[in-house]
């Protein structure tokens, strides 16, 4: 892997990570509002290490490692900058496992919000999609059956994988819809009862269920571990700052989050093809992550205007 791939996927990772996270920096921000000055300065500095080194570094690892058991951990965090060719088929071998959950995920992901989220309209047949929400779980169950049907055939495990996707799916919405009670809960009716730890624990939690999106979303990008760590831990430096700084005018901003939903379905897109053997290039999902997003970023700064 050359210089010129690296940094590329690197810097689409660590666009990718900010801009699918905008929701957690503002979730983040309006709870970081009812706390005390002490307990903000312990979650942005303490919290932000749980990030990036534990969540965002050791939910890949522990990914490629319960995909790839013989490697090892060690051999796991390693395998996608080793030159043994031992490793390498190794990884080769089983990543189409990896890549079919991961589709599978980001896929209903997209389709979830597209038919069921309040948003910005951002392109026509947006709003049509909206109205024909009781057809989500219909669509995301056909997609299903036809990718175990049609990866039964080449590997049972990846028929497997798929579904443990999808069961993925459905448990971290089901603490994102919580989280967005709670939520209401704490900052609607000024619940006093939550102390300030609470809160701290409440947050890391639902950093937790956000990093699984960009930790997912980044397999698509590349299979190495360090570089995920690299790119995901400095997309959760700039949400962060975010966080502190500017996260009002970042919600001004209205169709960046589009742009991160059409940025999930073209990677989960792309894993999925690659899981059945199509040949993605590397640089494919960085660049077209930094258009999409982009175009977005433009048509939200001409709302502005």
């Amino acid at each position: 892997m050359d210089i010129v791939t690296i940094v590329l996927i690197v810097s689409g990772l660590v666009l990718f990570e900010t801009v699918s996270s905008i929701d957690n920096a503002v979730i983040n921000a309006e709870v970081l509002s009812t706390m005390s000055q002490k307990a903000r300065r312990w979650f942005l500095l303490w919290g932000l290490f749980i990030a990036v080194f534990l969540l965002r570094g050791l939910l890949p690892w522990a990914i490629v490692w319960v995909v790839n058991p013989s490697l090892g951990p060690i051999g796991s965090f390693t395998a996608a900058l080793s030159s043994n060719p031992a490793v390498a088929e190794a990884i080769e071998s089983s990543k189409h496992i990896l890549l079919a959950g991961g589709g599978i995920f980001l896929i209903f992901l997209f389709f979830h919000w597209l038919f069921l989220e309040p948003k910005n309209f951002g392109l026509r047949g947006e709003k049509f999609f909206q109205k024909q929400g009781v057809w989500f779980y219909a669509i995301v169950s056909i997609i299903l059956a036809a990718v175990v049907w049609f990866s039964i055939k080449i590997d049972p495990l990846m028929a497997f994988g798929a579904v443990v996707g999808s069961t993925a799916f459905f448990i971290t919405h089901g603490f994102k819809e919580n989280a967005a009670q709670a939520e209401k809960k704490l900052l609607g009716k000024g619940d006093t009862s939550l102390t300030d730890a609470s809160k701290i624990l409440y947050l890391e939690v639902i950093d937790a269920t956000f990093s699984i999106d960009g930790v997912v979303g980044a397999f698509a990008f590349t299979l190495s571990v360090p570089l995920i760590l690299l790119g995901n831990g400095i997309g959760a430096l700039v949400v962060r700052q975010m966080t502190i700084s500017n996260i009002d005018r970042i919600k001004r901003y209205v169709f960046l989050k589009n742009g991160a939903m059409y940025s999930i379905f073209f990677l989960g897109s792309i894993m999925l093809l690659d899981s059945f053997g199509l040949h993605i290039p590397s640089w494919l999902s960085p660049v077209t992550t930094a258009l999409i997003i982009g175009y977005f970023f433009l048509k939200s700064r001409n709302a502005l205007r």
